[in-house]
């Protein structure tokens, strides 16, 4: 942590693990102010950091609160939330309840205290959310208070960190922007092994259905001809010798509603169940999740591209995959097991070299390049490493997956749910790091410093 002078004086909002207070101490700043509602992380931060952390952003809503409670300072950080914006969620952006109305609270603190920089952090999608309307709006509110504002998007990738995990970033100067460059990508080679510990134990076992379909995806692999190209689009096995109808207005709910079961006698289901003869409760079990959904009467064009690519990979392929379903019966599995992703054209067909995730759209395969990207993930959405790389297959510690982050050094929640939550929140330090290199280059003012415990009492994770 900083002693002596600090070049500069930050403040942390929303702050989860202390992504924004790695990347600014490192380059001797000072935090001086903290934020974080989620109260097993605020009491973490000042474990880490020595700041009693705000609470609630929320509550900062007006100059009177903001001028008692947020000291003095040089540069305001926020990750403020993205759930408003995700492609994941409603994407109700500002016009949700809460969340969306969080960024005008930061508004508010800047319009109090006026730091002569910021840099705000989000996921991609808010640049493209509306039609660009929130993006418009963000740029608006800010340039209304006199800031400069500019917006790029990174990944730890760009910066030899290997995991790809696209965010946007605002940054803003009251002194313009004519001086600043965005970081440029260093173009370094990266491999998830750097962040891996050498040992093939486990903190939990992986689930044994999960066991099963990567066994099976394995052997799926294995079987594939040489000569075979993998497809690139996601593989839905469910689709295999289905011959329902799909395209145009002929979807089953469409010819459910129109006249019930008969409508799709005569038709081959999931993995090429017949449906005739059956009710339309029966009918209904074996079409798949993605083609049942009440009142889905046309399908989006991606959805038919999707099943009808499927079909037609089945059935040139026929031969070593029907034998490959007799004997792994994969309509015993969830749907989302049922579901395959092959990121690793052109390599060893073997699912033990490379990096598993186990997604709603499937088990999907990557190369040691780069991690999946770390999301607020499930226990069952942790990555899962395969048997070459660490001796046996297990799911990546939370210390790993803190180095993929550039949080190695911090103490994580004791809890792996929460710390891979917590991960999955969390701004990558080495980005902000080099976001924020050339824009505080303007910042003169030497500002006497907290003394507060040295970098090395960090705990590490």
């Amino acid at each position: 942590m900083t002693t002596g002078a600090a070049r500069f004086r930050f403040v942390d909002l929303f702050a989860g693990l202390g992504g924004f207070h790695v990347a600014l101490e490192n380059l001797g700043g000072e935090g001086v102010f903290a934020a974080e509602w989620d109260k097993g992380l605020n009491t973490l931060y000042s474990e880490n950091f020595g700041i009693p952390a705000w609470s609630d952003v929320s509550e900062l809503r007006d100059e009177a609160t903001i001028a008692l409670a947020v000291p003095d300072h040089d540069v305001l950080t926020a990750g403020f939330p993205c759930q408003p914006f995700s492609k994941a969620g409603e994407q109700l952006g500002f016009a949700h309840t809460l969340q969306g109305q969080l960024f005008f609270n930061v508004l508010e603190i800047l319009k109090a205290k006026r730091p002569s920089r910021f840099i705000l952090e989000n996921v991609p999608n808010i640049l493209r959310h509306k039609g660009g309307e929130t993006l418009e709006t963000i740029r608006r509110e800010l340039e209304e208070l006199g800031y400069s504002v500019s917006v790029r998007q990174f990944s730890p990738h760009d910066f030899g960190v290997p995991q790809i995990r696209h965010r946007a970033y605002f940054v803003g100067s009251l002194d313009g922007l004519d001086s600043f460059e965005w970081p440029s990508p260093t173009g370094e080679d990266t491999d998830i092994t750097t962040v891996l510990d050498r040992t093939d134990e486990s903190a939990r076992p992986i689930p044994a259905q999960t066991v099963k379909a990567i066994d099976m995806w394995d052997d799926f692999l294995k079987r594939s001809p040489s000569d075979v190209k993998l497809p690139s689009f996601p593989i839905w096995s469910m689709e295999f010798g289905a011959t329902y109808p799909f395209e145009d207005d002929a979807t089953p709910p469409a010819l459910w509603a129109e006249a019930g079961a008969r409508n799709l006698d005569g038709f081959l289901g999931s993995f090429g169940f017949p449906l005739s003869g059956l009710p339309e409760t029966e009918q209904f079990a074996f079409v798949p999740s993605h083609s049942r959904r009440k009142g889905d009467f046309k399908f989006p064009q991606w959805k038919q591209a999707f099943i009808r690519q499927n079909r037609e990979f089945f059935w040139r392929n026929r031969e070593w995959i029907v034998p490959w379903m007799e004997i792994w019966q994969p309509w015993l599995l969830s749907s989302s097991l049922q579901k395959f992703e092959w990121n690793a054209q052109g390599g060893e067909r073997r699912i033990d070299k490379y990096v598993l995730q186990v997604r709603a759209s499937g088990v999907r395969v990557k190369r040691t390049s780069t991690a999946p990207s770390l999301i607020a993930m499930t226990h069952t959405q942790v990555p899962i490493l395969g048997s070459d790389l660490v001796g046996a297959r297990r799911y990546m510690t939370p210390s790993e997956c803190a180095r993929l982050q550039s949080l190695g050094q911090v103490k994580l929640p004791d809890s792996d749910l929460r710390a891979y939550k917590a991960l999955g929140n969390a701004v990558n330090a080495r980005v902000v790091e080099e976001i924020a290199t050339p824009l505080l280059k303007g910042l003169s003012a030497v500002i006497p410093a907290t003394p507060r415990a040295s970098q090395g009492e960090y705990a590490a994770a």
